[in-house]
């Protein structure tokens, strides 16, 4: 059996040989077995949860300086060029080995930045008027939408997905309802955005075990950048003094969430099972809550609060049924 990890194998007795590129590190000193690869993938999907949670906070403080597409556009060339010197530093003797840049890599990457663009779009022009935590938890909602799709996948919608999903809309209308007994505009859109983020789960998780993480990351943002820059310049007008203004959060977007998060995440579907992946990045919900409540002093009224709590309970019950044994032969024979 093998998994395609930068071409890594695993032996007879269960153990996984080869290197392993986890943003920036290359484990190659030893042998990993199933079990180690497994924990080292589900350790760097929380981690990337934990950055986008925190994330919200800033997309919400970028917006007091530039537009939404300006904001994109930065945040996504950032992560590229911050990419490219891993790419050089962690190949053989300093350069890159141009075989690498196959057509899985490039279909992949032009796949994933296409459906990542119009997510960050939506998403980001949305926390103009959302709530940073609001936005967290109703995003993080692509954890129901990406069960959902596999159905049109031909994979059966098992019952407990099927009632976590009517769970998670009692819970969305609880959050998100104002006094007109309708979801804002605003909400629906973000709804909307949650499931082009889950289709950027599908697609990642299948392209990254068939290429490199960190280039696969790369040229996604690359392809967003690319296509955020002409909507920049056709409903905004940057100003350098704005962008300088805004700096911080644009920087931390743009390195430490578009660079290392979304790295972290690709690298995490080398070796867990996609549906639980999503359960795991859908913590960055409760981050995003937390960062709005202590970093911008948000609050939620007793029904918000809530309306959380039942999406929470949602999102564990739409993944209860798998067990550690099953997804570890999952993620072996895939």
């Amino acid at each position: 059996m093998i998994i395609e990890t930068c071409n890594n194998k695993m032996n007879m007795s269960g153990q996984i040989s080869g290197k392993y590129f986890l943003a920036g590190y290359t484990v190659s000193m030893y042998t990993l077995t199933r079990k180690k690869l497994y924990i080292l993938c589900n350790l760097s999907l929380i981690t990337a949860a934990f950055i986008s949670g925190l994330s919200f906070v800033a997309q919400k403080i970028g917006m007091n300086f530039v537009g939404p597409f300006t904001f994109n556009t930065l945040r996504c060339f950032l992560g590229f060029f911050s990419l490219i010197p891993l790419i050089f530093l962690f190949g053989k003797s300093g350069k890159i080995n141009l075989r690498s840049f196959n057509s899985e890599l490039f279909k992949g990457g032009f796949f994933s930045g296409l459906i990542l663009f119009i997510a960050f779009s939506i998403n980001q022009y949305c926390m103009i008027y959302a709530d940073a935590g609001k936005a967290g938890f109703i995003t993080s909602l692509y954890i129901i939408f990406v069960p959902v799709i596999a159905v049109f996948l031909k994979h059966k919608l098992t019952v407990n997905v099927s009632l976590s999903i009517v769970i998670a809309l009692c819970g969305l209308y609880m959050l998100c309802a104002k006094d007109t007994a309708l979801l804002g505009l605003w909400d629906l859109l973000l709804l909307l955005s949650a499931f082009f983020f889950a289709m950027h789960i599908i697609t990642v998780s299948h392209y990254s075990k068939k290429t490199d993480a960190v280039k696969l990351s790369c040229m996604q943002f690359l392809t967003a950048g690319i296509l955020s820059l002409p909507l920049m310049f056709i409903f905004e007008t940057p100003q350098a003094s704005e962008i300088l203004a805004g700096w911080k959060p644009i920087l931390f977007i743009g390195v430490i969430v578009t660079a290392g998060a979304y790295t972290f995440q690709i690298f995490g579907h080398k070796a867990t099972n996609p549906v639980l992946a999503t359960l795991i990045l859908s913590s960055e919900a409760v981050f995003a809550v937390l960062g709005g409540i202590f970093i911008l002093g948000e609050s939620l009224s007793t029904r918000e609060i809530f309306g959380c709590l039942v999406m929470i309970f949602a999102i564990i019950l739409s993944q209860i049924h798998i067990k550690n044994k099953k997804i570890l032969k999952e993620t072996v024979n895939e």
